[in-house]
Protein backbone atom coordinates (compact mmCIF):
# COMPACT_ATOMS: atom_id res chain seq x y z
CA UNK A 1 0.00 0.00 0.00
CA UNK A 2 1.32 3.55 -0.88
CA UNK A 3 2.56 5.81 2.61
CA UNK A 4 -0.55 8.56 3.28
CA UNK A 5 2.34 10.59 4.21
CA UNK A 6 3.51 11.30 0.74
CA UNK A 7 1.25 13.64 -1.42
CA UNK A 8 -0.28 11.41 -4.31
CA UNK A 9 0.71 12.06 -7.82
CA UNK A 10 -1.34 10.75 -11.47
CA UNK A 11 0.57 8.45 -13.64
CA UNK A 12 0.36 8.14 -17.12
CA UNK A 13 1.20 4.76 -18.64
CA UNK A 14 1.21 4.26 -22.43
CA UNK A 15 0.83 0.50 -23.26
CA UNK A 16 2.15 -0.76 -26.32
CA UNK A 17 3.29 -4.05 -28.33
CA UNK A 18 6.90 -3.51 -27.84
CA UNK A 19 7.29 -1.38 -24.97
CA UNK A 20 5.20 0.10 -21.64
CA UNK A 21 5.85 4.07 -21.19
CA UNK A 22 5.26 5.50 -17.68
CA UNK A 23 5.37 8.89 -16.78
CA UNK A 24 4.38 12.05 -14.38
CA UNK A 25 3.60 15.01 -16.42
CA UNK A 26 4.30 18.45 -15.53
CA UNK A 27 2.20 20.72 -17.56
CA UNK A 28 3.79 23.35 -17.49
CA UNK A 29 7.03 21.53 -19.30
CA UNK A 30 5.70 18.24 -21.37
CA UNK A 31 9.17 17.56 -22.84
CA UNK A 32 10.60 16.99 -19.26
CA UNK A 33 8.83 14.46 -17.38
CA UNK A 34 8.36 14.70 -13.53
CA UNK A 35 8.92 11.17 -13.46
CA UNK A 36 9.14 8.43 -15.94
CA UNK A 37 9.87 4.39 -16.22
CA UNK A 38 10.17 2.09 -18.81
CA UNK A 39 9.79 -1.62 -19.99
CA UNK A 40 9.62 -4.19 -22.81
CA UNK A 41 6.18 -5.16 -23.40
CA UNK A 42 5.79 -8.72 -22.59
CA UNK A 43 2.86 -11.38 -23.84
CA UNK A 44 0.08 -12.16 -21.97
CA UNK A 45 -2.31 -9.72 -19.49
CA UNK A 46 -0.94 -11.42 -16.04
CA UNK A 47 2.84 -10.89 -17.33
CA UNK A 48 1.72 -7.14 -19.23
CA UNK A 49 0.43 -6.09 -15.01
CA UNK A 50 3.38 -7.67 -13.35
CA UNK A 51 6.02 -5.23 -16.08
CA UNK A 52 3.67 -2.17 -15.48
CA UNK A 53 4.28 -2.75 -11.66
CA UNK A 54 8.20 -2.44 -13.05
CA UNK A 55 7.79 0.40 -14.08
CA UNK A 56 5.91 1.85 -11.58
CA UNK A 57 8.57 0.79 -9.29
CA UNK A 58 11.14 2.68 -11.28
CA UNK A 59 8.74 5.86 -11.17
CA UNK A 60 8.35 5.54 -7.54
CA UNK A 61 11.95 5.68 -6.81
CA UNK A 62 11.67 8.65 -8.57
CA UNK A 63 9.24 10.46 -6.77
CA UNK A 64 9.60 9.55 -2.80
CA UNK A 65 12.64 11.73 -3.00
CA UNK A 66 10.57 14.76 -4.01
CA UNK A 67 7.95 13.68 -0.93
CA UNK A 68 5.46 12.46 -3.75
CA UNK A 69 3.80 8.77 -4.23
CA UNK A 70 1.89 6.77 -7.19
CA UNK A 71 -1.53 8.29 -6.04
CA UNK A 72 -3.68 6.84 -8.92
CA UNK A 73 -3.07 5.50 -12.89
CA UNK A 74 -4.43 6.10 -16.44
CA UNK A 75 -3.48 3.50 -19.01
CA UNK A 76 -3.81 3.62 -22.41
CA UNK A 77 -3.54 0.65 -24.52
CA UNK A 78 -4.10 -0.39 -28.09
CA UNK A 79 -7.18 -2.42 -28.90
CA UNK A 80 -10.82 -2.46 -27.63
CA UNK A 81 -11.21 -1.50 -23.97
CA UNK A 82 -14.62 -1.20 -22.24
CA UNK A 83 -16.40 0.82 -19.81
CA UNK A 84 -15.04 -2.04 -17.22
CA UNK A 85 -11.72 -1.33 -18.18
CA UNK A 86 -11.43 -5.16 -19.80
CA UNK A 87 -9.51 -5.33 -23.11
CA UNK A 88 -11.64 -6.79 -25.08
CA UNK A 89 -9.55 -7.32 -28.68
CA UNK A 90 -5.88 -6.25 -29.00
CA UNK A 91 -4.13 -7.44 -31.67
CA UNK A 92 -0.88 -5.90 -30.95
CA UNK A 93 -0.32 -7.44 -27.57
CA UNK A 94 -0.75 -11.35 -28.28
CA UNK A 95 -2.10 -13.32 -24.85
CA UNK A 96 -4.21 -10.81 -24.31
CA UNK A 97 -8.10 -11.24 -24.50
CA UNK A 98 -11.04 -10.19 -22.63
CA UNK A 99 -8.50 -9.35 -19.86
CA UNK A 100 -9.93 -7.35 -16.95
CA UNK A 101 -7.22 -4.37 -16.41
CA UNK A 102 -8.57 -1.96 -14.36
CA UNK A 103 -9.45 -4.58 -11.43
CA UNK A 104 -5.99 -6.10 -11.64
CA UNK A 105 -4.50 -3.30 -11.64
CA UNK A 106 -6.48 -1.71 -8.70
CA UNK A 107 -6.17 -4.69 -6.61
CA UNK A 108 -2.24 -4.81 -7.09
CA UNK A 109 -1.70 -1.31 -7.27
CA UNK A 110 -3.99 0.01 -4.03
CA UNK A 111 -4.97 3.19 -6.11
CA UNK A 112 -7.46 4.28 -8.67
CA UNK A 113 -6.93 2.88 -12.42
CA UNK A 114 -8.53 4.47 -15.36
CA UNK A 115 -8.12 2.31 -18.60
CA UNK A 116 -8.83 3.86 -22.00
CA UNK A 117 -7.85 3.04 -25.61
CA UNK A 118 -4.06 4.44 -26.36
CA UNK A 119 -5.46 6.94 -29.05
CA UNK A 120 -8.13 8.39 -27.38
CA UNK A 121 -5.89 9.06 -24.63
CA UNK A 122 -3.74 10.79 -27.54
CA UNK A 123 -7.25 12.72 -28.46
CA UNK A 124 -7.79 13.79 -25.00
CA UNK A 125 -4.17 14.79 -24.94
CA UNK A 126 -4.34 17.01 -27.81
CA UNK A 127 -7.18 18.75 -26.91
CA UNK A 128 -6.21 19.52 -23.70
CA UNK A 129 -2.57 20.44 -23.69
CA UNK A 130 -1.09 20.21 -27.76
CA UNK A 131 -2.52 21.33 -31.14
CA UNK A 132 -6.07 21.01 -30.62
CA UNK A 133 -5.99 23.28 -26.93
CA UNK A 134 -9.62 24.54 -26.34
CA UNK A 135 -10.89 23.46 -29.57
CA UNK A 136 -14.66 21.56 -27.81
CA UNK A 137 -15.16 19.75 -31.62
CA UNK A 138 -12.16 18.28 -32.44
CA UNK A 139 -10.79 14.97 -34.27
CA UNK A 140 -7.50 13.51 -33.78
CA UNK A 141 -6.28 10.90 -36.49
CA UNK A 142 -2.92 8.98 -35.99
CA UNK A 143 -1.31 7.89 -38.79
CA UNK A 144 1.40 4.96 -38.06
CA UNK A 145 1.73 1.30 -38.98
CA UNK A 146 -2.38 1.04 -38.75
CA UNK A 147 -4.73 4.64 -37.83
CA UNK A 148 -6.19 5.37 -34.36
CA UNK A 149 -9.04 8.11 -33.99
CA UNK A 150 -10.47 9.87 -31.28
CA UNK A 151 -13.02 12.56 -31.06
CA UNK A 152 -14.20 15.54 -28.97
CA UNK A 153 -17.77 16.38 -29.40
CA UNK A 154 -19.37 19.70 -27.40
CA UNK A 155 -15.92 19.57 -24.87
CA UNK A 156 -16.53 15.82 -24.03
CA UNK A 157 -14.42 13.27 -25.23
CA UNK A 158 -16.53 10.68 -26.81
CA UNK A 159 -15.62 7.17 -26.45
CA UNK A 160 -18.98 5.50 -27.37
CA UNK A 161 -21.83 2.78 -26.04
CA UNK A 162 -19.40 0.00 -24.44
CA UNK A 163 -15.87 2.20 -24.85
CA UNK A 164 -15.00 1.12 -28.64
CA UNK A 165 -15.32 4.69 -30.49
CA UNK A 166 -12.68 5.82 -32.83
CA UNK A 167 -12.23 2.74 -34.46
CA UNK A 168 -11.77 4.88 -37.62
CA UNK A 169 -8.90 2.47 -39.28
CA UNK A 170 -11.57 0.10 -40.33
CA UNK A 171 -13.73 2.09 -41.98
CA UNK A 172 -14.21 0.63 -45.04
CA UNK A 173 -13.41 2.64 -48.13
CA UNK A 174 -12.98 0.21 -50.94
CA UNK A 175 -14.78 -3.16 -50.16
CA UNK A 176 -12.43 -4.44 -53.18
CA UNK A 177 -9.84 -3.37 -51.74
CA UNK A 178 -6.59 -5.61 -50.05
CA UNK A 179 -7.30 -7.56 -47.08
CA UNK A 180 -6.58 -6.24 -43.79
CA UNK A 181 -5.53 -7.97 -40.85
CA UNK A 182 -8.77 -7.55 -38.89
CA UNK A 183 -9.97 -9.97 -41.48
CA UNK A 184 -12.34 -7.93 -44.17
CA UNK A 185 -11.30 -5.85 -46.84
CA UNK A 186 -10.37 -2.10 -47.46
CA UNK A 187 -10.17 -1.11 -44.61
CA UNK A 188 -9.26 3.04 -44.62
CA UNK A 189 -5.81 2.04 -42.59
CA UNK A 190 -5.08 -0.39 -45.93
CA UNK A 191 -4.38 2.99 -48.19
CA UNK A 192 -3.71 5.95 -45.52
CA UNK A 193 -1.61 4.61 -42.93
CA UNK A 194 2.40 4.19 -43.26
CA UNK A 195 2.10 0.53 -44.57
CA UNK A 196 -0.50 1.86 -46.96
CA UNK A 197 2.26 4.26 -48.36
CA UNK A 198 4.77 1.81 -48.93
CA UNK A 199 2.09 -0.33 -51.10
CA UNK A 200 1.14 2.68 -53.03
CA UNK A 201 5.24 3.04 -53.50
CA UNK A 202 5.76 -0.30 -54.51
CA UNK A 203 3.12 -0.17 -56.95
CA UNK A 204 4.60 3.15 -58.51
CA UNK A 205 7.50 1.38 -58.92
CA UNK A 206 6.40 -2.04 -60.70
CA UNK A 207 5.08 0.68 -62.64
CA UNK A 208 8.37 1.87 -63.50
CA UNK A 209 8.77 4.85 -61.64
CA UNK A 210 10.28 6.12 -57.87
CA UNK A 211 13.88 5.27 -59.00
CA UNK A 212 14.89 7.24 -55.90
CA UNK A 213 12.65 5.56 -53.67
CA UNK A 214 13.86 1.87 -54.76
CA UNK A 215 17.20 3.25 -54.61
CA UNK A 216 17.01 4.28 -50.84
CA UNK A 217 15.23 1.18 -50.00
CA UNK A 218 18.59 -0.60 -51.28
CA UNK A 219 17.73 -1.15 -54.79
CA UNK A 220 14.79 -3.85 -53.59
CA UNK A 221 11.45 -3.10 -54.47
CA UNK A 222 9.69 -5.43 -52.49
CA UNK A 223 11.83 -3.46 -49.40
CA UNK A 224 9.89 0.07 -50.59
CA UNK A 225 8.37 1.43 -47.41
CA UNK A 226 6.66 4.19 -46.34
CA UNK A 227 9.57 6.20 -44.97
CA UNK A 228 11.45 5.67 -48.14
CA UNK A 229 9.01 8.12 -49.91
CA UNK A 230 8.98 10.50 -47.28
CA UNK A 231 12.77 10.63 -47.48
CA UNK A 232 13.10 10.89 -51.53
CA UNK A 233 9.99 13.33 -51.10
CA UNK A 234 11.83 14.87 -48.86
CA UNK A 235 14.72 15.52 -51.25
CA UNK A 236 12.76 16.84 -54.02
CA UNK A 237 12.04 13.44 -56.21
CA UNK A 238 8.96 14.12 -58.43
CA UNK A 239 7.40 10.47 -58.28
CA UNK A 240 8.01 10.32 -54.38
CA UNK A 241 5.99 13.63 -54.53
CA UNK A 242 3.59 12.12 -56.41
CA UNK A 243 2.95 9.01 -54.65
CA UNK A 244 2.64 11.08 -51.58
CA UNK A 245 -0.06 13.54 -52.88
CA UNK A 246 -2.17 9.98 -54.15
CA UNK A 247 -1.49 8.85 -50.59
CA UNK A 248 -2.89 12.18 -48.94
CA UNK A 249 -6.32 11.67 -51.29
CA UNK A 250 -6.96 8.93 -49.18
CA UNK A 251 -5.74 10.41 -45.93
CA UNK A 252 -8.35 13.03 -46.73
CA UNK A 253 -11.16 10.68 -47.94
CA UNK A 254 -11.13 9.22 -44.54
CA UNK A 255 -11.20 12.76 -42.50
CA UNK A 256 -13.56 13.85 -44.99
CA UNK A 257 -16.40 11.17 -43.98
CA UNK A 258 -15.28 11.68 -40.76
CA UNK A 259 -16.23 15.40 -40.78
CA UNK A 260 -19.30 14.97 -42.38
CA UNK A 261 -20.94 12.65 -39.66
CA UNK A 262 -18.85 14.26 -36.84
CA UNK A 263 -18.91 18.19 -38.03
CA UNK A 264 -15.84 19.26 -36.41
CA UNK A 265 -13.75 22.69 -35.87
CA UNK A 266 -10.13 21.34 -36.06
CA UNK A 267 -8.70 18.00 -37.34
CA UNK A 268 -5.65 17.11 -35.80
CA UNK A 269 -3.04 14.49 -37.38
CA UNK A 270 -0.33 12.49 -35.52
CA UNK A 271 1.62 9.81 -35.42
CA UNK A 272 4.73 9.02 -37.50
CA UNK A 273 4.00 10.28 -40.61
CA UNK A 274 2.79 13.62 -39.25
CA UNK A 275 6.68 14.21 -39.40
CA UNK A 276 6.65 15.07 -43.06
CA UNK A 277 4.62 18.17 -42.23
CA UNK A 278 3.25 20.26 -44.92
CA UNK A 279 4.81 17.80 -47.53
CA UNK A 280 1.80 15.25 -46.16
CA UNK A 281 -0.48 18.39 -44.71
CA UNK A 282 -1.09 20.28 -47.62
CA UNK A 283 -1.98 17.87 -50.13
CA UNK A 284 -4.00 16.55 -48.19
CA UNK A 285 -5.95 20.14 -47.07
CA UNK A 286 -6.33 20.85 -51.03
CA UNK A 287 -7.91 17.17 -51.25
CA UNK A 288 -9.99 17.73 -47.98
CA UNK A 289 -11.63 20.85 -49.69
CA UNK A 290 -12.81 18.74 -52.81
CA UNK A 291 -13.87 15.53 -50.95
CA UNK A 292 -15.98 17.27 -48.12
CA UNK A 293 -19.59 17.54 -48.23
CA UNK A 294 -20.54 21.31 -49.27
CA UNK A 295 -17.25 23.20 -48.61
CA UNK A 296 -18.04 26.08 -49.96
CA UNK A 297 -20.68 26.30 -48.03
CA UNK A 298 -19.70 25.61 -44.75
CA UNK A 299 -17.00 26.87 -42.24
CA UNK A 300 -13.44 25.86 -42.74
CA UNK A 301 -12.07 23.27 -40.93
CA UNK A 302 -8.61 23.18 -39.72
CA UNK A 303 -6.03 20.39 -40.37
CA UNK A 304 -3.31 20.91 -38.19
CA UNK A 305 -0.57 18.78 -37.22
CA UNK A 306 -0.33 17.16 -33.60
CA UNK A 307 2.06 18.26 -31.08
CA UNK A 308 2.84 16.02 -28.64
CA UNK A 309 4.40 13.26 -30.43
CA UNK A 310 5.26 10.13 -29.39
CA UNK A 311 4.12 10.71 -25.66
CA UNK A 312 0.67 11.98 -26.49
CA UNK A 313 -0.63 8.87 -25.35
CA UNK A 314 1.00 8.87 -21.95
CA UNK A 315 -0.18 12.35 -21.36
CA UNK A 316 -3.42 11.79 -22.24
CA UNK A 317 -3.11 8.55 -19.84
CA UNK A 318 -1.76 11.24 -17.01
CA UNK A 319 -4.81 13.31 -17.52
CA UNK A 320 -7.06 10.81 -17.10
CA UNK A 321 -5.19 9.71 -13.75
CA UNK A 322 -5.06 13.27 -12.37
CA UNK A 323 -9.05 13.56 -13.24
CA UNK A 324 -8.88 10.52 -10.63
CA UNK A 325 -6.94 12.19 -8.26
CA UNK A 326 -9.45 15.41 -8.74
CA UNK A 327 -12.51 13.26 -7.92
CA UNK A 328 -11.05 11.60 -4.74
CA UNK A 329 -10.08 15.24 -3.32
CA UNK A 330 -13.95 16.57 -3.85
CA UNK A 331 -15.27 13.65 -2.55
Amino acid sequence: MPSPTLVASAVGIDLGGTKINARVVDPADLSTPVAAGRVATPTGGSAIVAAIEQALDEVTAQLEPLGRRVGSVGLGAAGLVDDDGIMRFAPNLPGVLDFPFRSELERRLGVPVAVTNDATAATLAEQRLGAGRGSADLLMVSLGTGIGAGFVSGGVLQVGAHGFGGEAGHMVVDPTGPRCPCGRRGCWERFASGSGLGRLAREAVEAGQAAAVVELAGGDPAAVRGEHVGLAAAAGDGDAREVLRAFAWWVALGIANLVNVLDCEVVVVGGGLVDLGDLLLEPVRNAFDELVLAARHRPSVRIVAATLGSDAAAVGAWLLADDLLAVGRRG
